[in-house]
């Protein structure tokens, strides 16, 4: 696994956005929070629920991938209204099944998490089958949900260097995607309230990620650290699993923010809000506020996201397609709009609004 450094740096079109739909919050317990290492022993996965994963023959909702982790499978989750079911479908590499004006040439595709992917309805009801209806032509589907924005930018490369790839993509950045790029693995930071269904809801296993190098403060993309369906079986190890994630100083920061655990590493911390060039009371805290802990790693998401929305840009743009990015946040970012309040991404909209960029914003 060899990582790539990048600068920050170019922008892209946008579109802002908001919704009524919400995401889970995570639950916790009475008793004090564990540590880290603790914590991560308890993330383990059972290996039944990987045989479900694994197994092509098995019907799930996801199904392993070698570079995002996983991509759209085959399964009627109970994820509608009053828990009813919907019908998830996809082909052959992942993408959601489509019948609208599919005999006809295909000129968007669109890429992004579960929103994109849209979790919580059936097939034929995602917002690609009603446009494709208005337009008159087929709109592709790779999203997924769960991915971040590394992840849906991994994606785009494959599948737009195919016989699959559009004119015109649609990039979709839902409200934390920016932190779901940092993680190694997600499993570990919603595995307190995600239900796996005993494999037929499972994903968010290790995947292709972007982590700072502390010693140089730049940015690296690194490959998935279990790119085989074989390697998967070592998330049923807690001994791996400490080893392989007690130095994801985006997963600790996440996790302590939220207050699921008692510790941080504090040394690394420091030295990334160096990078960062945050400055803030409490840094120097032996346990600091947790909300201080939450804005660094926003800065540390956003960095991450300029630099994956500037490399998706200069793919498009040389491969001559168009790009057109939405920045979706129904869960942070509505409200204080509504309110008249700053939005906490707004960094990203003025990493996106410049003077190099045409911008509709509404």
């Amino acid at each position: 696994m060899r990582p790539t450094c990048h600068c920050l740096g170019t922008s892209l079109l946008l579109i802002a956005a908001c919704s009524s739909l919400s995401i889970p919050e995570p639950v916790s317990g009475q008793a004090p929070p564990p540590t880290f290492e603790t914590y991560l022993r308890k993330s383990v996965v059972d290996k039944k629920t990987l045989d479900v994963f694994l197994d092509p023959k098995q019907l799930s909702w996801a199904k392993f991938d070698p570079i995002t982790g996983y991509r759209l499978g085959n399964d009627m989750p109970k994820d509608g209204i009053h828990q009813s079911s919907t019908i998830s479908t996809s082909g052959s590499n992942g993408t959601r099944t489509a019948r609208t004006y599919v005999d006809r040439p295909c000129r968007i595709n669109t890429y992004g998490d579960g929103f994109t992917q849209c979790h919580q309805v059936s097939d034929c009801e995602t917002w690609q089958e009603y446009l494709a209806g208005h337009l008159g032509e087929p709109i592709r589907n790779f999203g997924m949900g769960g991915y971040g924005v590394y992840q849906a930018y991994r994606r785009m490369l494959r599948e737009e260097q195919t016989g699959l790839g559009a004119q015109y993509v649609i990039f979709y950045v839902w409200g934390d995607d920016h932190v779901r790029s940092l993680l190694r693995c997600r499993h570990a930071a919603i595995y307190l309230w995600w239900n796996d269904a005993g494999g037929r809801a499972f994903h968010n296993n290790f995947w292709a990620n972007v982590e700072m190098n502390l010693k140089t403060g730049q940015l690296e993309e690194h490959e998935n650290r279990l790119p085989t369906p074989e390697s998967v079986y070592k998330m049923a190890d807690a001994d791996w699993t400490v080893q392989a994630l007690q130095d994801d100083l985006a997963l600790n920061m996440m996790i302590y923010a939220r207050g699921n655990v008692s510790d941080l590493d504090m040394d690394a911390v420091r030295t990334l809000a160096a990078h960062l060039r945050f400055e803030a009371q409490g840094l120097n805290d032996a346990t600091p506020p947790r909300a201080l802990i939450e804005q660094l790693l926003n800065r540390y998401a956003f960095a991450a996201t300029k630099m994956i929305l500037s490399k998706a840009k200069e793919f498009t743009d040389r491969h001559g397609k168009k790009l057109l990015v939405v920045l979706f946040d129904p869960s942070r970012v509505m409200r204080p709009l509504v309110e008249g309040k700053p939005r906490y991404d707004q960094e990203i909209v003025d990493f996106l609004v410049t003077p190099h960029v045409r911008a509709l914003i509404f």
